[in-house]
């Protein structure tokens, strides 16, 4: 099996479905926790080294850090809506409180500066359409620069891919310092969904491919709900949904960058796909959803 490939239920951690460090990773920055806690429960988390989001995936919960309270109303399901969210600060020990079933991803980033706690509210999130054709999907941009500057290290979109689409696509990578890209640890997380309904599916999948150019690194996975995939180097892409099947993840990027950014560079054999782009239609499907609900 893959070392960069992590499937459903090997990064659980009692009733968390992942508990992933820098260290469980093999490298620096980058790091992802998914919490499940029960209608009424709460969990205090410890952040140590670590800023992170706090961004529910299902349900809402009351988030209380270093005094400040923030409610964050949440979602049915990643295929719902555009969620709201909180950012937490290094050094910090973070209370959650379910109203409900909840399930709640905390991407996570080791950084230097302690800053403060803020709530990013889903109608102030935007939302990207990206590609065209059957490359057509939705970018959520929510923890990214330009957008949200309030981290020291950490970056975090979600991407949503209707069924039978291709996204990463054309494939890129960060894993150096040139006039195109900086180099970042990345994350990908995966939640497969079913055409007719907005909650994800253990019968579903999708494909994923990393690779570089020597071809020391060449995998093409198979990727079912729940799943993760590790990034330390190379072209990434496509990610694909199986026709049935839309899929969701989310990006987790960190690096050692004084500033944060995601800049990236397309593997030049496939660049041109882009240009292939100009005046082409968007899938009809894109978006999905918005902070108001499902849109497509």
């Amino acid at each position: 099996m893959s070392k960069l490939h992590r499937v459903h239920g090997t990064l659980s951690d009692g009733v968390d479905p992942i508990r992933l460090g820098p260290q469980d990773a093999g490298w620096n920055y980058a790091g992802l926790r998914v919490l499940k806690l029960a209608a009424g429960e709460t969990r205090r988390v410890t952040t140590g080294e670590f800023e992170a989001f706090v961004l529910p995936l299902s349900g809402g919960c009351v988030v209380r850090v270093d005094g400040a309270e923030f409610e964050i109303a949440g979602r049915r399901s990643v295929f719902d809506r555009v969620t709201d969210f909180a950012y937490v600060p290094r050094d910090a020990e973070v209370e959650l409180a379910a109203e409900g079933p909840l399930e709640v991803a905390l991407p996570m980033a080791r950084c230097e500066r302690r800053l403060e706690p803020k709530y990013g509210p889903a109608e102030d999130v935007p939302v990207e359409v990206r590609g065209a054709g059957s490359a057509t999907r939705q970018v959520t941009n929510f923890g990214v620069p330009g957008v949200w500057d309030h981290a020291d290290k950490l970056n975090a979109c979600e991407l949503l891919t209707p069924d039978g689409n291709w996204s990463s696509y054309p494939p890129h990578k960060h894993d150096a310092v040139s006039d195109c890209e900086v180099v970042n640890e990345e994350i990908y997380y995966f939640r497969i969904g079913q055409t007719g309904s907005i909650m994800p599916s253990d019968k579903g999948f999708g494909m994923h491919r990393t690779y570089t150019a020597d071809g020391a690194l060449d995998e093409n996975v198979a990727v079912r709900d729940g799943d993760v995939f590790l990034i330390p180097h190379g072209y990434h892409g496509p990610c694909i949904a199986a026709p049935g099947y839309p899929m969701y993840y989310l990006n987790v990027l960190a690096g050692p960058a004084a500033e944060r950014s995601m800049a990236f560079c397309d593997d030049p054999a496939h660049a041109w796909v882009r240009d292939s782009w100009a005046g082409a239609p968007l899938d009809p499907r894109c978006p999905i959803t918005s902070s108001e609900g499902r849109v497509g």
